[in-house]
């Protein structure tokens, strides 16, 4: 569920000036509406073929590679025929996952655990009669407890088969599914993919897209600029979208419409964006001279 703040936050304050500057009417490199690379439309097709079919899919990758993309893409697909609850708070018990999972369905969640389980199997079922498709998301799965994730099992297999658990998360999550211990989640794995970090062309040409999308020239960021941004994003979708909006902001404090090495220097030299063998050392510290004996 989408959350409205009446207040600004410094993001979309940051945006706004953007697009005063730029005379924009939308928003450059808005996550909500990007559309998908050819290889999350690839894995997105995918899914919704599984999404019939029940069972479990596993999206994978570093962050940055897309996974949030991709998760706001079936959220957004098809509200009226597929229904996509979505839990993003991962660090909670099972007690409290499924307090989760009803507040999604809009179901009365007093009571105990059993409660709340026959509730959401009776919700799956009143879904499978109107025709619709079930497709609960569990976002950062990596985090979950183990135990929490065995449970969610077996509540899923209470479901019709017109469901799939969609468990996105980082990697590691597979080398936890391959424990003797959680075989019974991994054997109910019917597809999985892990996203890969992007070729440097890929982003160019994500880039590019985007200035198109927002009615912004290709020489808003000059070919150095755009080549630095490139290497720097090192293939990584929101480290580069990231990088992009920081140097627009620099070239709004500058009062310029080009974006040049100047404006991308600056943001790169921010300490967050510097690796850890750039980073400033303390000074050493003068030897203390060894006491006598």
């Amino acid at each position: 569920m989408n959350e409205h703040f009446s207040v600004p936050n410094s993001s979309t304050h940051s945006l706004l000036m953007i697009r005063s500057h730029f005379g924009l009417q939308r928003n450059p490199f808005d996550t909500e509406s990007i559309t998908l690379l050819s290889h999350q439309q690839e894995i997105f097709d995918i899914l919704r073929v599984h999404a019939q079919q029940g069972g479990l899919c596993l999206v994978l990758g570093e962050p940055g590679t897309g996974k949030s993309v991709l998760k706001q893409a079936l959220v957004n697909h098809d509200p009226k025929r597929m229904i996509t609850p979505v839990v993003n708070r991962t660090l909670h018990t099972y007690h409290n996952t499924l307090r989760i999972l009803c507040q999604a369905f809009q179901i009365d969640f007093e009571g105990h655990d059993h409660r709340c389980e026959r509730l959401l199997v009776q919700e799956a079922f009143k879904i499978h009669r109107t025709g619709k498709m079930l497709v609960p998301i569990i976002d950062d799965a990596h985090l979950m407890p183990a135990d929490c994730l065995r449970k969610l099992r077996l509540l899923c297999e209470d479901f019709p088969h017109s469901h799939n658990l969609i468990l996105i998360g980082q990697p590691p999550l597979l080398q936890l599914l391959t424990l003797s211990i959680n075989e019974e989640i991994r054997s109910r794995v019917t597809y999985s993919v892990v996203l890969p970090r992007l070729a440097q062309e890929t982003i160019e040409a994500f880039i590019l897209a985007q200035l198109d999308r927002v009615g912004l020239g290709h020489n808003t960021f000059t070919a150095e600029a755009l080549a630095l941004i490139v290497r720097s994003g090192e293939g990584l979708l929101r480290r580069t979208r990231n990088l992009c909006l920081s140097s627009l902001i620099e070239a709004v404090r500058d009062q310029t419409r080009t974006v040049d090495l100047k404006q991308v220097n600056r943001v790169l030299i921010q300490p967050h964006w510097r690796k850890d063998c750039d980073a400033p050392t303390a000074p050493a510290l003068p030897l203390l001279p060894t006491p006598a004996p």
